[in-house]
């Protein structure tokens, strides 16, 4: 029989601390409407895990975690609003063409490219800090950074 796991009250004082600001990123990897529950998701899985009680930066830990699972999302999503574009263009009958061009712009960046996009921007925190948070390196953070620009430039072009 496989033992549940059950929440302690240290875990709920956790999510407390840390899910507005969770949240906030996750509105900008994966759109407000799914935020809550990709934050939920990843913050179960990592308080969750063997490792969580080896965590040394549990902030670090689950801004990790939520990128982490917003990846996951994103997988499936992009699978399906690529059947999505595909029925609409089939489907489409008016005279003007509907312009898809942002949309498949935007999903076309990483999860990772997305959350140095939003934690530069929204967030306004420095390369140092979003290295230090996401817990990557100075130089990672640049050239996501630099890719994602380029890319958005190339694509919107």
């Amino acid at each position: 029989m496989a033992s549940q796991w059950v929440m302690t009250p240290h875990d709920a004082e956790i999510y407390r601390k840390y899910s507005d600001d969770l949240i906030r990123f996750a509105s900008g990897l994966v759109g407000p409407s799914g935020a809550e529950d990709v934050v939920a998701n990843a913050v179960l899985r990592a308080i969750s895990s063997a490792q969580w009680k080896a965590v040394d930066n549990q902030r670090a830990y689950l801004y990790r975690s939520v990128l982490n699972e917003a990846h996951s999302q994103h997988r499936s999503t992009q699978r399906r609003l690529a059947r999505e574009i595909k029925a609409q263009q089939r489907h489409d009958t008016s005279d003007q063409p509907v312009d898809l061009d942002v949309l498949v712009a935007l999903r076309k960046i990483s999860e990772r490219q997305r959350a140095v996009i939003h934690l530069t921007y929204w967030e306004d925190l420095t390369t140092g800090d979003i290295a230090s948070l996401l817990g990557l390196s100075v130089r990672t953070i640049e050239r996501e950074l630099t890719l994602a620009r380029r890319r958005l430039e190339a694509l919107l072009s």
